[in-house]
This record gives structure tokens, C-alpha cells and sequence, in this order.
């Protein structure tokens, strides 16, 4: 079975997602197409590299992952197609895939080649279609580009830590459906550096000294329940690994959320100071 996952920043008032899979289809009609997300902030490359890292994992290995977020290709950006820990992805060279990078070395990379191949009117996303539908049916990525060994680094909101390991300054990159506000802090980073020492997480004029198991992970004191803590502040480690500051049961229509309640949003500065 193969599949291909869309992740864009096209919404879906538009007839752009159902175009985009028709024309997969037509070329490709036995294909199981998924969305993962069509809802990333317009151009945003931070936000849609945190999606692509917190799901490709959950799909089986082969799984072509087509990336239109900032997908233009001019003289600074060029097409890419990478093939990374057995999954294949395409987008444009704008970072966007460095966070996978800097985890695990890729198998390979090539500078797409192919668009003199296509009609002239053809667009970025008939580019990666034409890619994506070669990958999954077991094509060579030798076709379709040439080999290079680098891509562009995001370095835009990358967590610093201070000289003296004392602390950690990090960035809200993602503020999910619940108003969750998640970090570009890793769980494998806040270990390394605090090595197990006190900490204080501080975001404005606001602090949290507990890092959370779990939503529900509360010390409940005598004759309360956990009603009782909705509404409170917590951060946690999510399932993507990153530190997320969170409201435990988050709505905005009723208990509100980490963006209004503590009026978090993106790239705001989140800072972890060891003791």
C-alpha cells in the first residue's frame, strides 16, 4: 500500500486541496492519500516543520510526505526531495525539513530536476505531485534530481542555552486546537542541560516550577476533585517531545486556553532557569 500525506497552508475554503488530490489521483489512482494538516499559518516554515516531525513517525515506513508551505522555487530556494529514516518528503529547500536533520542523517537528498520535463504552465505543486507519485509507486529519487548533500538550516527560533548551562531560552513555534502553546524545547534538551536540577519555567510574568506527566497530573487536596484544577496552568512534554504550556481542559468557548488565559502566542520567548 502506498501512501502520500499533504501538509500545506492552503485552508480549505478553497478548491486548492481537492484539486491537488485529484490531479494525484488521475496519475495515480491506486494511492491512499492523507491529510495531515491544510491549516498551517500562510508561509509559516516554523509551524509546518513542527506538524512534519510530530506525525511522519506515525505513518509506516515508505510513506511520501508532499510539504506546500513556502514552496515557491526561485534563485535562494530550489525543490527538494529527501529520503530520511525510510520515509521520503517533499518541498521546497527552506528549511523546513532541518529539524528532521539534525536528529538523524539523511539516506539521501536531491535538487529536484525534473520541471523542463513538464508543461510550461506547470506550477510547484504539479512538480511535487509528478515526484510524490513516483516515489510511492518504488521510483529511484536518481530520476527525478541530482544528489546534494546539504540543505538550508532553519535557524530562525532556535532554543539557546546559556554559556554557564544555567539556563534555557526557547520559543512558542505551534499553538494547537486546544490553544496548547508549544516550545521549541525538547525533552532530550531540557535532560541535558538541567541534569535533574530545579528549574523555573518563565514566560512573561508568569512561572511553573513542574513539569507534568500527564494533563490530568495534579496533587488533589483534600475534599477537591479534578474539576477543580480545570482552568490552571501546566506544562508537560507532549508526545512530539517538545515542552508545551497548556491549560488542563483548555476551551476557549468556557475555561479558556494557554494563548488567552496567559497570553502566550508565537514566538513568544519561554525561558527554563536551573537552580
Amino acid at each position: 500500500m502506498s501512501i502520500i500525506t499533504l501538509t500545506t497552508d492552503f485552508g480549505c475554503k478553497d478548491h486548492f486541496v481537492g484539486a491537488l488530490k485529484g490531479k494525484i489521483f488521475s496519475e495515480n489512482p491506486e494511492v491512499h492519500i492523507v491529510d495531515i494538516s491544510h491549516d498551517i499559518d500562510l508561509f509559516n516554515i516554523s509551524e509546518a516543520s513542527y506538524v512534519i516531525n510530530a506525525s511522519y513517525s506515525s505513518f509506516p515506513k515508505g510513506t511520501v510526505h508532499l510539504i506546500g508551505v513556502d514552496n515557491e522555487r526561485n534563485q535562494e530556494t530550489q525543490h527538494i526531495a529527501m529520503q530520511w529514516n525510510d520515509h521520503y518528503f517533499i518541498c521546497a529547500d527552506n528549511g523546513i525539513l532541518s529539524i528532521l536533520t539534525q536528529k538523524i542523517n539523511p539516506q539521501k537528498i536531491v535538487e529536484i530536476n525534473i520541471h523542463d520535463r513538464l508543461p510550461s504552465h506547470s506550477t510547484a505543486m504539479d512538480v511535487f505531485i509528478t515526484v510524490a507519485n513516483h516515489l510511492s509507486k518504488g521510483g529511484s529519487l536518481n530520476v527525478v534530481g541530482k544528489e546534494i548533500k546539504e540543505i538550508k538550516i532553519l535557524n530562525e527560533l532556535q532554543p539557546a542555552v546559556a554559556n554557564d548551562l544555567s539556563s534555557i531560552k526557547g520559543y512558542v513555534v505551534y499553538i494547537d486546537h486546544f490553544g496548547n502553546c508549544v516550545t521549541n524545547i525538547s525533552n532530550k534538551l531540557f535532560s541535558d542541560v538541567g541534569k535533574n536540577r530545579p528549574f523555573e519555567i518563565k514566560f512573561g510574568t508568569k512561572s511553573i516550577k513542574k513539569i507534568h506527566q500527564s494533563y490530568s497530573d495534579f496533587n488533589i487536596r483534600e475534599n477537591y476533585t479534578l474539576k477543580d484544577y480545570e482552568g490552571e496552568k501546566l506544562a508537560l512534554f507532549n508526545e512530539a517531545g517538545f515542552l508545551e504550556i497548556a491549560i488542563y481542559k483548555s476551551n476557549p468557548k468556557t475555561t479558556g486556553t494557554a494563548r488567552s488565559l496567559l497570553g502566550l502566542k508565537y514566538r513568544d520567548v519561554i525561558n527554563i532557569n536551573f537552580k
